[in-house]
């Protein structure tokens, strides 16, 4: 019986649609698939190239402030200086991932979404390049917050 409600549930979150953020003017998004590392920085990418939740939104925390919400196929970039940066998704759950910087290097993070109770669930990992370059390709640049 739960496993009916469960998959009722999840069918009517698909034919809502897809969620919708604010997006980046694509010459950012393309500037930032270049895959460039300033000398000075570390530049990280937030990505979520999976179609499942895509009826949500999540929303994504840098070192404890709000970086943006994340949707369906889309991604964010993030210049950091040098040193230890902690990233939170906040879902149903709410998952950290700490990466300690060094400058001039990218990082990838990929944000899946994993099934929950009563709504999507995530996880961070970080990722290899050759993966996140992948990932982050198969996405648009989210807006972040001002």
């Amino acid at each position: 019986m739960f496993k009916r409600i469960l998959l009722l549930a999840l069918m009517t979150l698909s034919l809502v649609g897809c969620a919708s953020v604010q997006m980046a003017d694509p010459a950012k998004d393309a500037q930032a698939k270049q895959f460039t590392a300033k000398p000075d920085v570390a530049g990280i990418y937030i990505y979520r190239n999976e179609s499942m939740g895509a009826a949500l939104k999540m929303d994504i925390d840098l070192d404890g402030k709000p970086l943006g919400q994340s949707a369906a196929k889309t991604y964010f970039y993030a210049e950091v200086q040098p040193g230890n940066h902690k990233i939170t998704s906040k879902t149903e759950n709410t998952v950290d991932l700490s990466i300690d910087a060094v400058a001039g290097k990218l990082y990838y993070v990929w944000q899946e979404v994993k099934m929950g109770v009563w709504s999507a669930r995530s996880k961070l990992q970080l990722v290899d390049e050759a993966t996140g370059q992948a990932g982050v390709n198969e996405c648009k640049l989210a807006a972040p917050l001002q």
